[in-house]
């Protein structure tokens, strides 16, 4: 009876032809059955589902990673951002977006909501320097809703005058909201003093003038303009067959136009990077923000692992962290032991031809000085004294990272679509270990050099900044902190 604790279906090795097994039996059936199941790291990505991809007629691409989920997201990305806007027009993108859902030649707003609703979707779109994307996340079963409702909401858009006038004040709001966000408005100053006289300087969201003058002619020119075939990606991941997902987008997309109207493809013209500063003092608020940026990698440069690296040993750092002293990062074991900021990260901001390597935090006006020695010292450190353990530490916390982000169909659908417009297809996360584990820590002295050293910094200050050193000042530490 002391055999009885625990039923199954059959024990040959135990009580043969018995109903019963004993616990013994049972707990190491268990452990075999989880050593079976075990699999390296390596493994689970190997064993990643595959990204397919096609292309049509016109141009546009169709990108996905069935999953196998009962959900899934699916949307459509677009190369155009602030960096195709002109001064004239900044902020027509970020416009549109607001005007993605007010409703289709074919669906009022109501209509389209409640199309939306009556699937228990979610229906979303954003805007960046470089790319725009309209996305649905939905059960896999309504797959062919989503896409339908996708193309009519990216190629027949209403845009009646009445909906603009009403959005151009939800913008003006959202605008104010913004300002209230002080590390984007740090960031924003950042690009506009950095790539200042270029594209990249624009802010997605514009000028509050532009939201108040944007016509609805300027906003049909900017999709005529930029929404083509070539430069859009349909994505999906998560319960989809890439089959059905092509046929959809023949369905739906085929008429996309490829041409552009007199032949006048738009070329990005070079952004170039400009040492320089901006500062916006305000002694009224509490904590400075700053941010201090080189000219980065770009998105296809083979130097941006060892700089994914490089920023992963500064790593970053709040305030409300545990752990002090024994934290991995030198520079946050500096900032908590000395007090020395509220937060700090650091960040490697990279576009189609240039990027922004550079540290953002958050102190008091009596730590500036000292956070900023600090902070340019960590880069020299990255130059010169980066050692195994530290390069190793680094890997672990960048692979870490790059697999959590990963964590739903949204982002890895957002993965996809980027990574189809960046570099033509999706880098599976085991090529992206292998480039990571292909790093040495000379590799990270040498890049570093090469983008740190005796470089011009863009600097970007908001807040009780009057203890911001000189730029001069600045400048001349990216070089004397190497010796």
């Amino acid at each position: 009876n002391r055999y009885s604790s625990v039923k199954s279906t059959f024990c040959q090795s135990c009580l043969v032809q018995r109903r019963w097994v004993c616990a013994h039996c049972c707990r190491s059936a268990s452990l075999s059955l989880l050593r079976t199941a075990t699999v390296t790291y390596a493994q689970s990505l190997l064993g990643a589902p595959e990204t397919r991809l096609t292309a049509l007629d016109n141009g546009l691409r169709i990108a996905s990673e069935e999953t196998g989920h009962s959900t899934c997201t699916v949307g459509l990305w677009i190369g155009c951002g602030s960096r195709y806007e002109t001064e004239k027009n900044n902020g027509a993108g970020f416009f549109l977006e607001h005007m993605a859902f007010k409703g289709t030649k074919k669906h009022t707003q109501m209509a389209l909501e409640q199309q939306v609703e009556s699937m228990g979707a979610h229906l979303s779109a954003y805007t960046s320097r470089e790319h725009t994307a309209y996305y649905m996340k939905t059960l896999a079963k309504d797959l062919p809703k989503a896409v339908e409702l996708l193309s009519e909401v990216v190629q027949s858009n209403a845009l009646s005058e009445a909906d603009i006038e009403q959005q151009r004040n939800v913008v003006l709001r959202e605008l104010e909201e913004v300002e209230g966000s002080l590390q984007d408005v740090c960031l924003d100053l950042l690009h506009a003093t950095a790539f200042q006289g270029t594209p990249l300087g624009h802010s997605v969201l514009g000028p509050s003038q532009n939201a108040r003058t944007l016509s609805r002619q300027d906003l049909v020119d900017f999709i005529r303009s930029h929404y083509k075939a070539p430069r859009m990606v349909l994505a999906a991941a998560g319960g989809v067959t890439h089959e059905e997902l092509v046929g959809l987008a023949k369905q739906h997309f085929s008429g996309v136009s490829f041409e552009y109207e007199d032949d006048a493809v738009p070329v990005l013209s070079p952004c170039r990077f400009s040492g320089s500063e901006i500062r916006m003092r305000d002694d009224d608020i509490p904590l400075a923000h700053i941010a201090i940026a080189v000219e980065g990698a770009s998105a296809t440069s083979p130097d941006i692992v060892p700089l994914m690296v490089a920023n992963s040993i500064i790593g970053s750092y709040d305030i409300t962290f545990g752990g002090g002293k024994h934290l991995s990062s030198r520079l946050a074991r500096l900032a908590s032991e000395e007090s020395l900021c509220h937060s700090f990260q650091a960040f490697h901001s990279s576009y189609s031809d240039t990027g922004l390597l550079g540290i953002y935090f958050v102190t008091d006006k009596h730590h500036i000085d000292d956070m900023m020695h600090w902070s340019q010292n960590a880069w020299m450190n990255l130059c010169t004294t980066v050692t195994e353990s530290d390069v190793a530490r680094a890997k672990n916390a960048l692979k870490a990272s790059l697999v959590g982000q990963l964590d739903g169909t949204t982002p890895i659908c957002d993965d996809i679509g980027r990574h189809v417009l960046n570099y033509g297809r999706r880098i599976p996360l085991a090529e992206w270990d292998a480039r990571i584990d292909a790093v040495t820590p000379r590799m990270v002295r040498d890049v570093c050099s090469k983008y740190i050293y005796d470089k011009c910094p863009a600097v970007s200050a908001v807040g009780p900044v009057e203890q911001l050193p000189d730029y001069n000042r600045i400048r001349s530490a990216m070089y004397w902190l190497r010796f």
